[in-house]
């Protein structure tokens, strides 16, 4: 059962009692992330997310790290274009601790120079380490291609020069804007009661002052370009696709299902026809972001430059067939049922359990049941995937990003005009 309240400050909690489980999973939702920031600020989310595991009044760096583990626990947090969650995983017992570590690192985080130097040349070093990468940089760079003049189309991670600039004095008046409580929401999941867990959060997260930190959402304007960065690499890595839709559209489902047909997972079209059939590549999928006011869909490709047109049209094939003759009735149920099959997989876990209620709190200000969301799912007809696939998936106007020794951008204007 899904119970919510909210703190005294303002803060809300969602918890989730699932008693047949001998563990608990609770996570801290900061409603912050990289689109807030300005140029000047490019990756301070990231970098604050970095320092609440440096030391706190009460505990050191290391404490912070050996706390949990001394008990089999897990800590860790993560970044996003949209939000930032600090979570931890542990035994039911075990579970005021997790409060306590996370009220600690959140609220009382030293924010040392000493930290933040030291903390400062272990993000440079990230950005070397995504540099070194180009399966994973090119993700960036096609983003940054459609919405280059916007937030959403900036890594996370920020910039070497922005990093290098960021002051304790920026560190702090922004987390000072954002860290507050009615942009925070606190979901857990597992084996405890909701009411003791407020009781341990009013002694912790209870004690902070603050208001909420309203967002001015600027919707991204999507540029149809092509970039091509030459990197001495074996295989060329490709992105290609256009905007979707945000997270509350009333089509998410369909568009969803449109995307596991084209590239989610080893039965999607897009492997079995590019590298089960034709062995053009090694990895091939797509996927589709949402954000709040808009969306991205990619198709990525790791293949030798010289297999590019081919795999190109062949993507290009794949879609255009979709919008003409749709899908089989065998091909909607299965990926119908694949949907509903990783739906209610992943609800066994306590920590998906948990970023769910966090997540569509954050997203939609409520809790949509997941009998409903497979009812939705199941629901969709193939004139509804032709005719979005129609909207949205147009290949005249994709964009392309790419990373490695190609740069033949002719080749992709001929295959998707």
């Amino acid at each position: 059962m899904i119970e919510i309240a909210e703190l005294a400050n303002g803060i809300k909690v969602l918890t989730e009692k699932i008693p047949h489980v001998h563990s608990a999973s609770i996570g801290v939702w900061v409603d912050v992330g990289s689109r807030d920031e300005n140029d000047h600020e490019a990756g301070i989310t990231h970098f604050i997310e970095h320092l609440m595991f440096k030391g706190t009044q009460r505990r050191s760096a290391k404490d912070i790290a050996e706390e949990l583990d001394a008990v089999g626990g897990q800590l860790n947090a993560f970044t996003t274009k949209e939000y930032t969650c600090y979570y931890a995983r542990v035994l039911d017992e075990h579970l005021p601790l997790a409060v306590d570590l996370l009220g600690d690192m959140l609220f009382h985080s030293r924010f040392d120079e000493v930290d933040i130097d030291r903390e400062r040349n272990v993000i440079l070093e990230e950005i070397k380490m995504y540099e070194d990468a180009p399966d994973e940089l090119v993700h960036d760079i096609f983003a940054g291609t459609i919405w280059r003049s916007h937030p959403l189309g900036r890594p996370v991670i920020g910039g070497e020069q922005s990093v290098r600039n960021l002051s304790r004095a920026d560190l702090l008046a922004f987390y000072q804007k954002y860290y507050i409580p009615g942009n925070i929401v606190v979901a857990a999941a597992g084996n405890f009661e909701h009411g003791r867990l407020l009781e341990m959060l009013n002694a912790t997260f209870g004690q902070l002052i603050g208001g909420k930190k309203e967002r001015l959402f600027v919707v991204p304007e999507p540029n149809k370009d092509v970039f091509c960065r030459t990197k001495d690499t074996e295989q060329v890595h490709l992105c290609l696709g256009t905007t979707g839709l945000p997270l509350d559209h009333e089509k998410i489902y369909v568009f969803q299902l449109i995307n596991t047909i084209l590239g989610g997972g080893l039965s999607s079209r897009l492997f079995q026809e590019i590298r089960e059939q034709r062995g053009l590549v090694y990895s091939v999928f797509s996927y589709h972001s949402s954000y709040h006011d808009s969306g991205l869909f990619c198709v990525y490709a790791g293949l030798s430059k010289q297999n590019v047109r081919e795999a190109l049209e062949l993507i290009v094939k794949e879609i255009r067939d979709i919008q003409k003759q749709g899908v089989s009735p065998a091909e909607l149920q299965r990926v119908k049922d694949q949907l509903k099959g990783n739906l209610l997989l992943s609800l066994e876990s306590v920590s998906t359990r948990m970023s769910r209620l966090g997540k569509s709190q954050l997203y939609l200000g409520k809790i949509t049941p997941p009998e409903e969301i497979v009812s939705r799912i199941m629901a969709v007809t193939n004139d509804d995937i032709m005719e979005l696939t129609r909207n949205i998936l147009k290949p005249e106007d994709f964009s392309l990003a790419s990373v490695g020794p190609w740069h033949e951008e002719h080749i992709f204007r001929e295959v998707s005009g």
